[in-house]
This record gives C-alpha cells, structure tokens and sequence, in this order.
C-alpha cells in the first residue's frame, strides 16, 4: 500500500465515491483533489475533458482513485451517462459536488443588463448555471437512496445575494441554486441524502488572478472582515466537511464563505 492509500483510509470519506462537476480547474480541481485525499473515489467532470483528465491523473499518482468524464452538463443524456459511468467504475455515488458553470470571460461579456441582454445568454447561463445542477441530482439521488444515502453540494455565488449593474444572467442562475437545494433536501432528507449551498465570495483561483487587475482585488479585499481573501483550498475543506459524517445534522442551509462580505453594507471597511 502506497503512502496516499495509508492516509486515505483513515479518512472521513474513506470508501466513498463523488462526483464532482467542473472540476477541471479552480474551486473544482481543489474540490476534487480533498476529496480524494480524504479517501473517496472521484469522478472529475468538465467540459474540458482533456484538464478534467489532468486532474484525475494527478489525484491517481497519489494512489487515489479517479475517474475523468466530459460532456455538456447541461444535456441530460451527458449528466445521465455521468451518472451511469461513475456506477460502472466505482460502484455508488455518494457525493455529489456540483459546480459546473459558465464562467469565461468571452460570454461573461455578453450577460450584462436586463435592457441589453441576449436571449441566447440568458438561456444558456440557465442551463448550464441551474438545469446542470438539476439534472446531475436527477439522476445521482436515485443511487444515493439506494446506497442509504448522501451528500450533495451545490455552489452558487454571492452575486445570488445582491442585485449589480451586469452579469444579470448569471445573478438569477445562481440565485434559484438554493430553492433547489431546499427542495431536494427537503423531499430526499428521510432517505438519508442530504443538501446544501455555498456561497463563496471573492476567490482567488488562477482564473480570477488573470482576469481581475490588482486594483479591483485589492478593492474587493478591502471589502472583506478578514485580513486575507479566499483560497480555492478553503472552499475544498468546507465541501468535504458537508460531504462527511461530521455535518450529518446539516441540510437545506446557505452557507457563506466570503470573508464576510455578506455581513455588512458598504464595499470598503478601510484598515
């Protein structure tokens, strides 16, 4: 047994099998590599299978278990065969971690004001951002039950607290994530699966470093209670909490990760 098998199976999530979607770089990458640390088997899905493949064979060097799939969550027939395939592969679904979303700055363009917005645009954030959640539970709570159980997290964003001048497709995409979580906790939590959202704020994957100018980070930190800004990682270690026994009382709640930035009025609390 290899050192990575040894830790892992004094794990939390030891013998567990997840599904984590947009998984091929950022919040997902980070998701699916603690998961994997923490002993469960993972399924890395992206429409970018070529990085989600990336990603599983570095989780598989370290004697882990993963398994890359890609497709356009947004298709049922994708979202169901994803389903069918970690079955094949692991044999149970356990957790499922949905962040998928679209989130390039090209189409991120695009979404702006309500006035201004393309149908095409609206459209498809709410496919990708919302149905791709809907589907990927369709189609992994039916094997949670079977297996007496589950986990499943769903990421929404905190443009799904306020209202802004842009990105208006986006904001109501991720605003309907928690009355899905809800709803699925709420007809699912007896037969032991359970649902929550989280909120993250500002965080610092490389996507965001190559797209936000120093000055709007630093703006945006200003913002936040805490002396730093968030880390990939810490969005991964607060998934695995809800995926693991130690949040077993834990379902239908929002739950922020934001240094803060949601407990107060104003952008900048100064030094």
């Amino acid at each position: 047994m290899c050192v990575g098998q040894k830790e892992n199976s004094m794990s939390r999530l030891a013998g567990k099998v997840a599904i984590v979607t947009g998984g091929a770089g950022g919040i997902g990458a980070a998701t699916a590599h603690e998961l994997a640390r923490e002993g469960a088997a993972v399924a890395v899905v992206d429409i970018d299978e070529a990085n989600a493949a990336g990603v599983a064979d570095e989780i598989r060097r370290t004697g882990a278990r993963a398994l890359a799939l890609g497709g356009d969550l947004a298709e049922e027939d994708t979202a169901r065969d994803v389903v069918g395939s970690t079955l094949a592969e692991f044999g149970r679904i356990d957790v499922l971690h949905n962040n998928a979303a679209l989130t390039a700055s090209d189409f991120l363009s695009r979404d702006t004001t309500v006035a201004e917005m393309p149908l095409e645009v609206w459209r498809r954030s709410l496919d990708v951002n919302l149905g791709s959640q809907l589907l990927m539970c369709k189609y992994a709570v039916p094997e949670m039950r079977r297996g007496g159980g589950g986990s499943i997290v769903n990421m929404s964003s905190g443009a799904a607290l306020s209202g802004d001048k842009t990105r208006l497709a986006y904001g109501v995409s991720k605003s309907g994530v928690h009355a899905l979580t809800m709803y699925v906790a709420t007809s699912e939590g007896k037969r032991g699966v359970r649902a929550n959202t989280i909120v993250p704020g500002l965080i610092l994957t490389d996507a965001v470093r190559a797209h936000l100018s120093e000055d709007v980070i630093g703006g945006l930190g200003r913002a936040t209670l805490t002396p730093y800004l968030g880390e990939p990682k810490g969005v991964a270690e607060l998934v695995v909490f809800l995926a693991s026994e130690q949040s077993r009382y834990i379902t239908g709640q929002m739950i922020a990760i934001d240094g803060g930035m949601s407990a107060h009025v104003g952008l900048d609390t100064g030094d």
